[in-house]
């Protein structure tokens, strides 16, 4: 994770040649110089790469980060047409070219991410979005990602989530989770492992800035996930979640996996944001030291004996990545090991972890031990920098931490450790456990932490907006009885009981719906955890005298609750009428239901006004839509992006949805698609800047 805070003593900073007019904006990325002496002089100085390969690495630095997305895991069957649609159809042209400049660019499935799922164009975002030979491409890449089927995130960021090895009944944490890619691959890992249309597993997605929290929701919503929670707490004393046992009495919950991309300087995303490179000084790797090592000893602090914890930066600084894990290791002797992950990615070329190097001070001078340091630098390069003695090297296993370095692969650099909680951590047996929080090492670290770090978490509760409360259903809730009569639907286990609404009085506008897992967690942490987030739109209220209930079904959980329908309220189609359903979702010109199949027409005579469930009878696109039912006509209830997804999938012509820019808009629905397709892309940039 990025640390993208912008210093006061720099922002004006400039190079001559960078100088505008005052009333302009301020210097574009391509206006920036890649060059810092003092960026050279440390690295070379640690020897991140064997010293023939410096220059091939500076070169990667310097040049504009290839285009990275992978699509989204689940429903597989979706997942599946796509990948297939992808290679078939928008990397046809691409991969046949025979042109040389073409062919040293083409994609390629990304050999370590599961199912060819993860790719990789040798193209930057701006060869993609300025050329008039990728608009089709670039269409496809702006309307799928908004729509929550692919995501467009810079490759070595997804490594994380695969090494963390989630499955559907894991308990998930991802302390420092905004802007949300990650936790994104978190939730998918959490469906894709699961037999039911809910898994018994949670993910819980953190970030302390409450603003990010709510880009952290955007993420997460995409993928509607009942099994997904977002809290706003400083990470380096996240409180303890406490859990009801089946004897009544509580405890506190121990999280199966942990997720630490902690704040850091992120000089590995220089490609992405060149902006580093002005910004760049040795002391900033230090100073965050002290930050990344108390939220990595509070995640392992919430992780269950047995479990396991990634530990990950977007930075090549040794002092925020291997000191981090030496000095934890240190400390927590023989109650965690670091693990040899290696064989989970295929193909990944890399740099195994270093076993030594140099602290230094702002002015790049290398320390070679704590008594070297003069007085006046004791404040920021500090004895728990300092590499292992030659004798304890093979004690630590460094070696086994992953780097990732720029020009290896063409990707940004990055670092990744995976570490597994042998048993309780040496001062585990000193914390004091309490109803609000969990005190853990911070007296320690007093010292060198900010006073303003201890002063954060209240002060962001304060500063953020008041959570809504979460209010679940009650057994005789007034409102279920009409919908489930309505819907022929038959209660289990997780419907009603796991049904809840954001308001305590008051009509109920929209109904969630969230795991029985989450649901104990909300129920029981409530009071003392800012939750910012839960559950999946469900159901949502349409007061329409003609439909006899006054909630329509929602499209965005449907998918998790398509089981419990009876027929009643269900629309079974063939391929043909289901297309010709997708084609006439604008409210204002439904589809005439004497276009359909004689029947299809029987069954929709059956079936009442209102809200329906439209099926797709297919073996390999078992798609569920929700939809409308007029007297006389029927559309799908769902949004453009949806319809435009859907009718790709299912070979259809999608182009009156993509507006090339490099032609004049013939149409007003030209330009108005046009100017949304910029808007989605604006977002999405603005999503994937904000940190790695």
């Amino acid at each position: 994770m990025g640390f993208r805070k912008r210093s006061k003593k720099n922002k004006n900073k400039k190079n001559p040649s960078q100088q505008r007019d005052p009333n302009e904006r301020g210097p574009s990325y391509s206006e920036i110089v890649r060059e810092n002496q003092d960026f050279e002089n440390y690295y070379k100085g640690q020897k991140v790469c064997p010293e023939e390969e410096w220059d091939g690495m500076l070169k990667a630095l310097r040049s504009d980060l290839p285009t990275g997305f992978r699509i989204t895991s689940y429903p597989k069957y979706e997942a599946e047409a796509l990948l297939s649609l992808v290679e078939s159809v928008y990397f046809k042209d691409l991969m046949a070219s025979k042109d040389d400049d073409a062919v040293a660019k083409k994609p390629f499935c990304l050999p370590w991410y599961p199912d060819r799922l993860g790719w990789q164009i040798q193209l930057s975002r701006n060869d993609i979005r300025k050329s008039e030979i990728y608009s089709r491409l670039h269409n496809f890449l702006i309307s799928e990602t908004e729509g929550g089927n692919i995501s467009r995130q810079e490759v070595v960021s997804m490594i994380p989530p695969i090494l963390l090895d989630v499955q559907a009944h894991h308990k998930v944490l991802d302390m420092c989770a905004a802007p949300g890619s990650k936790t994104a691959q978190l939730i998918e890992r959490l469906h894709t492992t699961s037999s039911k249309e809910v898994p018994d597993g949670v993910v819980v997605a953190n970030d302390i800035d409450n603003n990010r929290c709510y880009m952290l929701v955007h993420q997460a919503k995409r993928l509607n996930s009942p099994c997904t929670i977002v809290t706003n707490h400083d990470a380096s004393i996240m409180p303890n979640f406490f859990i009801e046992n089946p004897d009544k009495t509580t405890s506190v919950m121990k999280f199966d996996r942990v997720l630490c991309d902690v704040p850091c300087t992120g000089d590995g995303t220089m490609r992405k944001n060149p902006d580093i490179w002005t910004k760049w000084n040795a002391a900033n790797g230090n100073n965050l030291h002290g930050v990344q090592i108390r939220i990595l000893k509070r995640g392992l602090e919430m992780l269950a004996i047995g479990g396991r914890l990634v530990y990950s930066t977007c930075s090549l600084n040794p002092i925020e990545d291997e000191a981090v894990i030496h000095r934890l290791l240190s400390e927590a002797e023989d109650s965690v090991r670091l693990v040899d992950v290696t064989s989970m990615l295929p193909g990944l070329k890399f740099s195994h972890g270093m076993t030594h190097w140099l602290p230094a001070s702002k002015d790049i001078t290398f320390y070679k031990n704590f008594e070297e340091v003069p007085e006046k630098w004791h404040s920021t390069v500090r004895p728990v920098m300092f590499p292992p003695k030659p004798e304890d090297i093979s004690k630590y296993n460094l070696e086994r931490c992953i780097r990732i370095l720029p020009h290896l692969q063409d990707t940004g650099g990055f670092f990744v450790a995976v570490l597994e909680k042998l048993k309780p951590l040496p001062w585990e047996a000193q914390l004091k456990i309490t109803n609000d929080a969990t005190t853990n090492d911070t007296e320690q670290e007093s010292s060198q932490a900010p006073v303003i770090e201890k002063r954060r978490p209240n002060k962001r509760i304060k500063l953020g907006f008041k959570e809504d409360p979460f209010v679940f259903f009650k057994d005789n809730e007034e409102v279920w009885s009409s919908i489930s009569e309505f819907y022929d639907i038959k209660n289990d286990d997780i419907v009603p009981k796991c049904l809840l609404t954001r308001c305590e009085v008051g009509k109920k506008k929209n109904i969630y719906l969230c795991s029985p897992f989450v649901r104990q967690i909300i129920a029981n942490n409530q009071k003392r955890i800012k939750i910012i987030n839960s559950g999946v739109k469900v159901f949502v209220r349409c007061d329409n005298r003609s439909m006899g209930c006054s909630f329509r079904v929602a499209q965005e959980g449907l998918l998790n609750i398509q089981s419990i329908f009876g027929e009643k309220r269900i629309l079974e189609t063939n391929k043909e009428d289901f297309i010709k359903i997708l084609q006439h979702n604008d409210p204002n010109h439904p589809l005439p239901t004497t276009e359909l199949d004689p029947e299809t027409q029987k069954v929709f005579e059956r079936i009442g006004i209102g809200s329906i469930i439209i099926k797709l009878i297919d073996e390999k696109l078992p798609i569920h839509l929700v939809g409308w039912k007029g007297n006389c006509s029927i559309r799908a209830y769902i949004t453009v992006l949806d319809s435009t997804h859907y009718l790709r999938i299912l070979g259809q012509d999608v182009s009156k949805f993509e507006t090339n820019k490099f032609k004049k808009p013939e149409t007003v629905e030209d330009t108005k698609t046009l100017e949304s397709n910029e808007n989605a892309e604006q977002n999405d940039m603005e999503t994937e800047t904000t940190t790695s």
